[in-house]
């Protein structure tokens, strides 16, 4: 009898944890067991393994092979695990010594002829396997550039199970990795390309300067896709902390680059309003997958005619916009993924949305029923709302041209570094994350400055979760301003982007 290990890694969501995969052959009819709670997928791998090593030109064990992965009661998914399967027989068998495999994470599919193909999920396994103590990782060989974004860890890239097994006998080596290259910032569009709408071009630098969360509302043609658009060009880049984020995220759902999969440019994604539920916040059988509004952490999740969208899908963002990741139970397991992201809600004020509001054929009814679809516990998270004026003019003097997004974007970097000053020794980056209770205890503005948010607050005109977003609002202001700390009429112009009236 022989018994032989090596080590791979289960991921749950974007969390991994180290899987010891055993090999033992014994003695009895010829045959293979794989247990361990895998997944039909998994299940195949006896199959592509045996294949895989026999192709490779080595022998498959005669006897009774049992494959066992641990701990046993964690649900395995996908094809990942193919290549430590293999080393953990060639092992056992005494085609390999087992040394190198003592803290070496192994991870790849196999082919039939013996190629190690790449898998999704290498960014967070790896990260996992070195917060676990893992010293080295061998990868597939089209993945080690994803895989070199871990530092101090050892990557090497197997181009076939062949090179493996010579690696592992020292007769021959692995592909290293070239130096990590960031990826090329890609096109943003300028500032100067929308005419018109002063307002809603100023929420969208306040919206840039804190982190808040926008609505748009207008007739269709005003202007309120291309301001959307062009909020990313207006955020500082991510640090390279939050790419790994993004990147990881990205790397689970197989959309990463693999030439270039460090970028340090906010994310932007749009979905269709005939999206799924599953769609829009991760799901899908067995262990679910990232949905669109993790594909947005760390940058903008646009959600154009959002009024079309429906309930379930709006609902289902209310709690995730409060918590900054969402948690997707399933049958396997629950699984945790980030989506902290900045909203931008764009409707048209009624269903006919005539270009002129005067021209609108639609009942007051009907226009309090299409809104509607905007629920209040939704809206009271949106921090901005701006009522968007059909455009009266396609052109502009020199004396009145648009700001470009370079201009706009310095005094957001500015307020985004007064801000970071300020809550540095707290972790929070921007205003909108501060708790409402920090600013209302320790950064308490004078009575005379909140006078309007507490007479709104008796009045019920806004909630206890709306006067903390007018108080986050307010230091943003203050922070564009140049201020020390916001005065009242920081706070009143906070409280009016506030007003339902613009919704």
């Amino acid at each position: 009898m022989a018994l032989a290990r090596s080590w791979s890694i289960a991921l749950l969501g974007i969390e991994g944890r180290v899987v010891e995969i055993e090999a033992d052959i014994g003695a009895g009819m010829p045959g293979t067991k794989l247990v361990g709670l895998p997944d039909p997928g998994l299940r195949e791998a006896k199959d592509r393994v045996r294949a895989a090593i026999r192709n490779s030109r080595y022998s498959w064990p005669d006897t009774h092979v049992t494959l066992g992965l641990s701990p046993a009661n964690l649900p395995k998914v996908g094809s990942s695990y193919d290549l430590g399967i293999a080393v953990a027989v060639l092992a056992a068998s005494g085609v390999v010594p087992g040394v190198e495999l003592s803290g070496t994470v192994m991870l790849g599919e196999l082919a039939l002829d013996g190629r190690v193909r790449p898998v999704p999920g290498v960014l967070p396994a790896l990260l996992a396997a070195r917060r676990l103590g893992h010293r080295r990782a061998v990868v597939p060989a089209g993945c080690v550039s994803e895989a070199a974004l871990v530092e101090g860890l050892e990557v090497l890239g197997a181009p076939g199970l062949a090179d493996v097994v010579a690696w592992l006998r020292q007769e021959g080596e692995l592909v290293r990795p070239a130096p990590v290259e960031t990826g090329p910032a890609p096109h943003a569009p300028d500032l100067t390309d929308v005419m018109g709408q002063p307002e809603a071009r100023w929420a969208l630098e306040v919206a840039a300067a804190g982190g808040h969360h926008v609505l748009l509302t207008g007739p269709p043609g005003v202007g309120k896709t291309m301001l959307a658009t062009r909020l990313p060009g207006l955020l500082p880049p991510l640090s390279t902390e939050e790419a790994l984020e993004v990147a990881a995220v990205r790397s689970v759902d197989g959309s990463l680059s693999r030439s270039a999969p460090l970028v340090l440019v906010p994310p932007f994604v749009a979905p269709h309003h005939s999206i799924s539920v599953s769609a829009l916040v991760g799901g899908g059988n067995g262990l679910a997958t990232p949905g669109a509004i993790s594909k947005a952490h760390r940058g903008v999740l646009f959600l154009d005619e959002a009024a079309e969208f429906g309930a379930e899908r709006l609902e289902s963002l209310r709690t995730v916009l409060e918590e900054g990741e969402i948690r997707i139970a399933r049958s396997r397991g629950v699984v945790r993924y980030p989506a902290s992201f900045q909203l931008v809600l764009a409707s048209n004020p009624c269903p006919c949305a005539p270009p002129r509001e005067i021209d609108c054929t639609c009942s007051p009814s009907a226009r309090r029923r299409y809104l509607g679809r905007l629920s209040g516990p939704l809206l009271d998270r949106v921090d901005l709302r701006v009522r968007m004026r059909p455009v009266t003019a396609m052109r502009s003097s020199e004396a009145h041209r648009p700001e470009s997004t370079e201009v706009v974007r310095k005094r957001v970097l500015d307020a985004r570094d007064r801000a970071t000053a300020r809550w540095a020794d707290r972790g929070w980056r921007t205003n909108a994350a501060v708790p409402g209770p920090v600013l209302w205890r320790e950064f308490a503005l004078p009575r005379s400055a909140t006078a309007l948010v507490e007479r709104a607050l008796q009045h019920g005109a806004i909630t206890a979760r709306g006067a903390d977003r007018c108080l986050r609002v307010a230091w943003t202001l203050a922070d564009l301003d140049g201020a020390a700390c916001p005065d009242g009429d920081h706070v009143a112009a906070a409280l009016e982007f506030r007003d339902r009236r613009a919704a």
